[in-house]
């Protein structure tokens, strides 16, 4: 790369400035007025659901309402998400509403979203995880869908380039932006998803997580790490998971079994199986 090219590389980075300031006219904007209404109702919808859940669980909260089910079946929140989610998306097509109708559409999109990914991990395992360990990776999910709604609410972007680029090459602009891109998919190979998906928007976020050591299971880790490193990083992630095992453990609330009643429904279920297997034992002993 000539000396020139360079100089021009810097003076783009020089000139890269982040903005952590909302908006004057955030809530004036009706697209941006929206979409704050929906994040917001996500994420109450979210805390509200999972309390919900942990209240059921409570033997000191005996008076808190159940889960629904019917003819024996439990139904899970994620069927009332998944409708909430249909019904407006197919309102929001069909229909041009204006405020307030946007707003609450908004609205009721943001609780059927809640809902909904609060119970991620039951759309990846296809069984009831949800007081099991594998049950942790909705509140992931959460995580990422609150802070990629949020930087897009607010407008974020990956670069705010001044003026005085303008007239820098296209070709520096464009390295830039790759090495932007470049950072974070370093930082997703790395097992940091969430950093690499922060620092497409923010870019010295994935800087952080492509210079620091990768997670033990990562791509990265398995394909560059020797024995010696490789032990390094599981001491490190391993420490950085019990912190993340507490954290989460408080606000989701301890992995175990779920609440009696909803172990009691299967039970009952199979008494009547068990109590027909002699017969279609001997069935089918007489159809031999």
């Amino acid at each position: 790369m000539a000396f020139s090219d360079m100089a021009s590389l810097v003076a783009v980075f020089a000139s890269i400035s982040i903005r952590f300031e909302l908006p004057s006219n955030l809530l004036d904007v009706p697209e941006q007025r929206a979409g704050f209404v929906l994040l917001a109702a996500f994420l109450i919808s979210f805390l509200f659901i999972r309390t919900s859940a942990r209240l059921m669980r409570s033997p000191r909260v005996p008076w808190w309402p159940g889960s629904v089910t019917t003819g024996g079946l439990h139904l899970h929140h994620l069927v009332w998400g998944i409708v909430l989610l249909l019904l407006t998306g197919f309102l929001s097509f069909v229909t041009k509403a204006s405020s307030p109708w946007e707003e609450i559409l908004a609205a009721l999109f943001g609780v059927g979203a809640g809902f909904t990914l609060d119970e991620f991990a039951l759309w990846i395992h296809l069984r009831d995880v949800y007081w099991a360990e594998e049950g942790r990776s909705s509140f992931d999910a959460v995580i990422v869908a609150a802070v990629l709604g949020g930087l897009i609410v607010v407008g974020g972007a990956p670069f705010d380039l001044s003026g005085k680029t303008a007239a820098a090459p296209v070709e520096s602009l464009l390295i830039a932006v790759a090495i932007d891109l470049l950072l974070a998919l370093l930082a997703i190979l790395k097992g940091k998803l969430l950093l690499g998906l922060i620092g497409i928007f923010i870019p010295f976020v994935s800087l952080v997580g492509a210079i620091r050591l990768a997670k033990p299971g990562s791509w990265w880790a398995r394909r560059w790490y020797k024995e010696k490193k490789l032990a390094r990083s599981e001491r490190r992630y391993a420490r950085i998971k019990a912190r993340h095992k507490r954290v989460i453990d408080a606000i989701l609330g301890p992995p175990g079994a779920p609440p009696p009643a909803v172990e009691e429904a299967p039970a009952a279920a199979e008494a009547p199986a068990a109590a027909e297997a002699p017969a279609a034992a001997e069935v089918g002993t007489h159809d031999g």
